[in-house]
């Protein structure tokens, strides 16, 4: 496909901290769930979610990544498992959530940006000046998608200085507030539930929030051709992503409730700063939200990382120009789709995107769905593929892991609709409909009938 030199390659810890970022990158988001749940059942899904949100993917994931460690990732597998038009729909689909994400990753560091301005000069330029705000967004933009060109390996190494960063300050508010537990023990997961809400309906207002702070076990997939040796350190790098995701949101939101904050106004007035303030002192308010600036770089540097691989992947297959799969003359890294995708992302930065959660989330869901019932028919259709890792259970084992994700989708649109009607509905189908119709278009203006380039026979190629 190139003449290119090869991208450098992640090793085992560079792709723990991108799926850890591609995933959270910190407690900083979830703020809200508190608010919308109250804190006992903020905790409940906080440590019941990944079970049956979470854990089914990882499962799913590493049986695909390690039988068909190509590059194209989940693409390639519904492809392979369901057929070309199904996989052009799934990487269209991811395409989508990835790109609203990534844009709003680039608000979200523009928001703690200003936190850290006013908490520590008192400065609220960012939050008066639109304009000047969006070139903060902007100069984050710029910045990592220059990161991104000089490969994998660079994304991986920055995304373990942001983790330091973030984790720091966190650390020392979790033994303040422990401290300030031990010397005052209060009941700080009471209430259960919110006044007149019952257990369902407490579970429900919370799940869209938590499965939202959940998602993106699969984004290191589009980057499995840029992992070494990737049977062996993508399982052992999901080993250690999971629990450390669990307890980077639960050790925060626990210290966060010894703060005594009101928890209605969790995700209002009361965020981690804040809470840190409340906490520590103005100090610990300052040095949480600088740490709020470093986890949106780290979120967002691992966003662009597996999101700007998807135009490089369609081109590859001829579905968009030839260009796009140009590589980079030193770094060997698709550079124009990661300038594609960038550009996206400043177009969309100019805008906060909350109301989006719920439909990314959907749209997510649509993606997952479709790589579950590929890894089903995989197991139907190419029974002697080898596959390193395997989910335990035969066929069945492998159903009941997709039905787990599956049914808390449906669940967490059954209670969204109940909440909040179904407007949120249409614009998801808009989104999800444009797969279809992009495949159509791009199918007759660029494939015209050309052969795909990217498969799974591409699997030798990837052992090194």
């Amino acid at each position: 496909m190139s003449t290119a030199p090869a991208p450098s390659k992640l090793g085992l810890w560079g792709v723990v901290m991108v799926i850890y970022f591609a995933v959270a990158g910190g407690a900083f988001g979830i703020e809200g769930l508190i608010g919308s749940s109250a804190p006992g059942m903020a905790l409940v899904l906080t440590l019941v979610t990944p079970l049956i949100w979470s854990i089914p993917t990882v499962l799913m994931v590493t049986e695909l990544s390690t039988a068909m460690p190509v590059e194209g990732g989940y693409y390639v597998w519904v492809k392979r498992g369901l057929g070309r038009f199904w996989g052009f729909c799934q990487g269209w689909t991811a395409w989508l959530y990835g790109v609203v994400i990534a844009a709003s990753f680039a608000a979200l560091f523009r928001d703690y940006t200003s936190s850290f301005l006013n908490l520590a000069f008192g400065v609220d330029l960012l939050d008066q000046n639109p304009l000047a705000g969006w070139l903060v967004a902007v100069a984050l933009i710029i910045t990592f998608a220059l990161v991104n060109i000089r490969g994998a390996k660079a994304v991986g190494d920055s995304s373990k200085v942001f983790a330091a960063m973030v984790f720091v300050p966190f650390i020392v508010m979790i033994v303040l507030a422990a401290a300030k537990y031990a010397a005052n023990p209060t009941p700080f997961w009471l209430p259960l539930t919110p006044p007149d809400t019952g257990l369902v309906g407490a579970f429900g207002l919370g799940l869209f929030i938590v499965m939202y702070n959940y998602l993106g076990w699969d984004s290191i997939s589009t980057v499995l051709g840029e992992i070494r040796n990737p049977l062996k350190v993508v399982p052992r790098a999901m080993l250690i992503a999971v629990p450390l995701v669990i307890l980077g949101y639960l050790l925060p939101v626990l210290a966060g409730l010894v703060a005594g904050a009101d928890w209605k106004t969790w995700g209002d007035s009361a965020n981690f700063p804040e809470l840190a303030a409340a906490i520590g002192g103005r100090w610990l308010g300052v040095w949480v939200a600088l740490g709020g600036m470093f986890c949106a770089m780290g979120l967002f540097n691992a966003m662009v990382l597996s999101n700007s691989r998807l135009p490089f992947i369609f081109a590859a297959d001829h579905y968009l120009p030839a260009r796009y799969v140009e590589r980079h003359p030193v770094y060997g890294t698709p550079f124009r789709s990661i300038i594609l995708v960038s550009v996206v992302y400043a177009a969309l930065a100019f805008r906060p995107f909350e109301r989006l959660a719920v439909t990314t989330v959907l749209l997510y869901g649509v993606s997952l769905i479709l790589q579950f019932l590929a890894l089903i028919a995989l197991r139907v259709t190419a029974p002697d593929m080898p596959r390193p890792f395997r989910i335990p259970g035969g066929l069945p084992g492998v159903i009941l892991v997709a039905l787990l994700p599956t049914a808390i989708i449906l669940l967490a649109v059954r209670g969204t609709v109940l909440e909040e009607g179904t407007g949120f509905l249409t614009l998801a189908g808009m989104l999800l409909l444009s797969a279809p119709l992009a495949y159509v278009l791009l199918g007759a203006v660029f494939k015209r009938g050309k052969a795909d380039t990217l498969t799974h026979d591409l699997r030798p190629a990837q052992m090194d």
